[in-house]
């Protein structure tokens, strides 16, 4: 060209092209799968020293409330944790004692007791269950005669014989001199040397060894952590809620006092229980009662089964006693009648009917501690699960583990009643109003659970992901749902928390989702109130024009009837401009328009308002809204 420059367009180089992987659904759950099982892993490989730490921690919040004692008496810090550690040594060296002389106790009179089972046996023999056994024995020999196969016949067995004794003679004399071996063996005797003080010293200790060092561990750890403990406290705040310091400081002290309330509680319900089955046992005649009464304690730390396979060692022992069996059944007796004393009227008196662990998750966490840590972890599962739920009610970033162990729904009341209505499942919707009036008033569960399920369904009715057979279902169910609560009145029930229900109740979320509605003061009596507010269709309730407006109608109806004024429903196609005329509005004292989902500009409640004042002039009109908080 003209100005001698090149024509050709320069090609600047392309960066290649980065191609993502697409993600699949696996990619998410790859990460806490990995961290579970290094979890799991560390406590399985690391049992032999996180099983100390877990029991210190454990009996941090049983002692802890005796050191903060100490310390209000102005003992000092280390002197108080060291008075308190040495009561604990005192309690578990005399407990250790007097298992240890209740067991060589036990040991001098087992040939006794194996003598005793040995008469009994034969006893058994004697009697009717002998019998029944040797006769089920002769059907057993008989079905095996008859299934085994015929035997040979004599002619051939004979004819072997005769051949053989006639080959002897040759075999004989065939056979040739036997050899004589000049090397003779010799009988050696092998002794075990006798073992020297030494090797005798470790034969001792070897078996005391192995719980003394646990048992050093476990109360040096425990002495850290109460000297320790408002700086582990820090810590643990600093790793799970350092964003809102107050509310996480608050959570975890409130946490821990209950815990050790709750623990404290737990162990002297356990004592108790052992200390009445070792004064049973001991009137009952069964030796060594003090070790089964210790034994049946510290079973019962383990759910369900704990304090019936307690039995299993004292029964075994009153057979062996006994020559009758009069021991036996008065022991069978004592733990039948004591145990679902205990568990279903003295233990829900004093932390309700659980310790806020579903049934499954008390389940699994026993056979998941078992797999563990072996014996340790079963006495231990219960206790370690309680920490690990009241944590997750208390800590936002564990809130996983109270959903996984809690006892609590997983769905909300609101949520769980909007669901039933939507599943047609009116008499489930029943139960679960039945369980939250059993400490609320009527009136709080209509407004606090009914009438935000509503505002649910009323949301998503707007949205149009409700159908219209849909709605007509919730209609439905709402309907009978009201018609079942109409014998209810509109009181609170006097309850009181229990010890359970205040330990587990998190910060976030109360057990109960509504309040006692508080009286209104100054209202009169259902009887003193006037004769025209007390006639039928004194107070009209006028639905609004949504689908579920005439629901919230009829629940304020119902609640206005039970305080004493006389009332009607009006759907919303009764005050339309076309059918308004018709209305019976004659003695009507105020009309209550409900609405649960309105927006934009309101244009047909102001008419409707005009309407209904036309209609009922000296009525006074009151238009109530319960709109959604925040759309789904």
């Amino acid at each position: 060209m003209a100005d001698g420059r090149d024509d050709r367009r320069r090609v600047l180089p392309m960066k290649p092209a980065r191609v993502q992987a697409a993600e699949t659904p696996g990619d998410g759950l790859a990460a806490p799968l990995v961290i579970g099982a290094v979890i799991v892993a560390a406590l399985y490989f690391g049992r032999e020293i996180l099983i100390p730490i877990a029991i210190a921690v454990l009996l941090s919040f049983v002692i802890g409330p005796l050191v903060a004692l100490l310390r209000k008496l102005r003992l000092g810090r280390i002197p108080s944790v060291g008075v308190a550690v040495l009561l604990l040594l005192a309690v578990v060296a005399g407990l250790g004692g007097l298992i240890g002389m209740q067991l060589a106790d036990l040991s001098t009179g087992l040939p006794r007791y194996q003598r005793t089972i040995a008469q009994k046996a034969e006893n058994l023999k004697a009697g009717p269950l002998g019998d029944l056994a040797g006769y089920l024995r002769s059907i057993n020999h008989q079905i095996q005669q008859a299934g085994a196969p015929e035997p040979k016949s004599e002619g051939k067995s004979e004819g072997k014989s005769e051949g053989k004794s006639e080959e002897k003679p040759e075999a004989k004399r065939a056979a040739p001199p036997a050899v004589q071996n000049p090397d003779k063996p010799v009988l050696v005797e092998m002794r075990d040397r006798e073992p020297g003080p030494v090797e005798l010293a470790e034969k001792l200790l070897a078996p005391v060894i192995s719980p003394l060092a646990t048992l050093g561990i476990v109360f040096v750890v425990l002495i850290f952590i109460l000297v320790q403990r408002e700086d582990l406290r820090d810590r643990m705040i600093r790793l799970v809620g350092s964003s809102d310091l107050h509310r996480t400081t608050v959570a975890m002290d409130d946490a821990a006092r209950r815990l050790s309330r709750f623990f404290l509680v737990q162990l002297a319900l356990n004592a108790g229980f052992g200390l009445v089955i070792g004064v049973g046992l001991w009137l009952i005649g069964v030796p060594n009662p003090i070790l089964w009464g210790i034994f049946s304690a510290l079973m019962r730390f383990v759910p369900y089964i704990g304090a019936f396979l307690s039995a299993l060692l004292p029964l075994a022992l009153a057979a062996a006693v006994d020559p009758g069996w009069n021991m036996v059944l008065a022991t069978a007796a004592l733990f039948v009648v004591l145990e679902p004393l205990v568990g279903q009227f003295i233990e829900p008196l004093l932390y309700g009917h659980s310790t806020g662990l579903s049934p499954f998750a008390v389940l699994v966490s026993a056979l998941f501690w078992t797999w563990l840590w072996g014996p340790v972890g079963l006495l231990l599962s219960t206790p370690l699960t309680v920490c690990l739920v009241v944590l997750g009610r208390h800590v936002d970033k564990l809130e996983f583990l109270d959903v996984l162990f809690g006892d609590r729904p997983a769905l909300t009341p609101v949520e769980n009643f909007y669901q039933r209505m939507l599943a047609d499942d009116p008499d489930e919707a029943q139960e679960l109003a039945e369980a939250i009036l059993a400490q609320c008033s009527l009136s709080s569960y209509y407004d606090e659970v009914a009438l935000k399920g509503l505002q649910l369904a009323a949301t998503d009715a707007r949205r149009g992901v409700l159908t219209e057979s849909q709605l007509d279902r919730i209609r439905v169910g709402i309907a009978q749902l009201i018609e079942d609560l109409s014998d209810r009145d509109d009181v609170a029930p006097e309850t009181k928390p229990t010890l359970a229900g205040r330990l587990l109740s998190g910060s976030r979320d109360e057990e109960v989702p509504c309040e006692a509605a508080p009286a209104v003061p100054d209202a009169p009596a259902p009887d003193a109130l006037p004769e025209d507010w007390r006639r039928e269709g004194a107070v009209l309730c006028v639905a609004g024009r949504g689908p579920l407006d005439e629901a919230a109608s009829m629940m304020l109806a119902q609640l206005l009837e039970k305080h004493g004024f006389g009332t009607r429903v009006v759907p919303f196609e009764d005050v339309t401009r076309s059918q308004i005329g018709a209305l019976d509005a004659g003695g009507a004292r105020m009309v209550c328009i409900s609405y649960l989902e309105i927006s934009g500009t309101p244009a047909h409640l102001r008419y409707l308002v005009q309407r209904l004042r036309r209609r009922a002039p000296d009525a006074q009109v009151l238009v109530g809204l319960w709109p959604a908080a925040q759309p789904l």
